[in-house]
């Protein structure tokens, strides 16, 4: 069922709307909130945090509807209006698109026509909806996300750049944890947990502290990707700050079992596509970056040994005059029908 809350100061509305669409309310399709003028409408908008989308009038004693859609951003950034007004000239259009609004319709109203936009406009809030609720049901999501990049979940550029799919140049980083599948046979579930934790959060410290963004958690390793100027620069430097880290986690004993913490990084940069990857019919999306060079990085840290950074020759020509790296050799790569250079960073 859609939610819709209709704001007019037109007394005989609420009769009319309810008489229009008296077949979708009977079915429990839509149920409409009423409001006579914008502040009564931020009202019921706090009222009812689960409106779907607002059909508002401009022309409204308090508060219009201009003013009502500069503020229905702050108040539910999720909600969608539709304006519906007699004052339909291109500047009140353009003023009203301007300040959020998802569509127009001028009166005297086709209902037909209202119907539909409706459809359109709760159509595109429920699926924003469930995007937004697929995300927030990421467990791993919820625990290494601050609360600046929870807000910013909510806000209509996070809404935007849900659909937006782009070519870039890029760099990716892979970090393994070395040695752990062996030790989650040894130590108890709950201290392996805490253990990981504990080394993932030092390394995604080091990320972000460069600008990076956490990709994603795969087991016992860490996706990142650096984009902007000296994506590459930074890159390194996060790998060669989370290698000093881990150096510096002392040996862990449980029971008779002990444990040194260690970590092999691939990093490799190049163009990529970012965008919502995923299945639809699961409402899973993964907003990622995919391609050769991704692939690549990834393949260089599964050849790494503990405590190598490992690049290809191409990263190599790019990062040599910023930082020390000595040759490493050559490694057949899955998918690569040539073997590929390696170097390892120093320092």
């Amino acid at each position: 069922m859609a939610k819709i809350l209709v704001v007019d100061d037109e007394a005989d509305l609420e009769m009319l709307v309810k008489q229009k669409f008296r077949k979708k309310i009977r079915e429990n399709i839509y149920e409409f909130i009423f409001a006579c003028n914008g502040e009564e409408a931020l009202k019921k908008v706090k009222e009812h945090p689960d409106l779907d989308i607002i059909l508002s009038d401009i022309n409204m004693p308090v508060m219009d509807g201009l003013t009502l859609l500069s503020r229905l951003p702050e108040a539910n950034p999720m909600l969608k209006a539709v304006v519906v007004s007699a004052y339909g000239d291109m500047q009140n259009i353009r003023t009203a698109m301007n300040r959020g609004a998802f569509d127009f319709i001028c009166k005297p109203v086709d209902f037909d026509d209202l119907d539909l936009t409706m459809e359109k406009t709760i159509l595109h809030v429920k699926q924003l909806q469930e995007t937004i609720k697929a995300i927030k049901e990421n467990n791993i999501l919820k625990m290494y996300v601050d609360a600046n990049v929870l807000n910013f979940m909510t806000n209509k550029e996070f809404e935007s750049s849900l659909l937006k799919n782009e070519l870039l140049e890029a760099t990716v980083m892979f970090i393994d944890v070395c040695g752990f599948t062996f030790i989650t046979e040894q130590i108890p579930a709950n201290t392996v947990v805490t253990l990981l934790n504990g080394i993932f959060d030092k390394i995604v410290k080091e990320i972000i502290a460069q600008d990076g963004h956490v990709d994603k958690f795969m087991g016992d390793a860490v996706m990142a990707v650096f984009r902007g100027d000296y994506h590459l620069d930074r890159a390194i430097d996060v790998a060669l700050a989370v290698k000093e880290q881990i150096n510096g986690i002392e040996e862990i004993t449980v029971g008779d079992k002990t444990y040194k913490p260690e970590i092999s990084i691939g990093i490799n940069s190049g163009e990529m596509v970012s965008g919502n990857i995923g299945s639809e019919t699961l409402k899973r999306l993964d907003y990622t970056v995919i391609g050769d060079a991704v692939n690549v990085a990834q393949r260089l840290q599964s050849v790494a040994k503990s405590g190598q950074i490992l690049i290809t020759e191409a990263v190599f020509h790019n990062a040599k005059e910023s930082f020390k790296c000595e040759k490493n050799g050559e490694y057949t790569l899955k998918n690569k029908s040539k073997p590929i250079v390696t170097y390892v960073v120093i320092e």
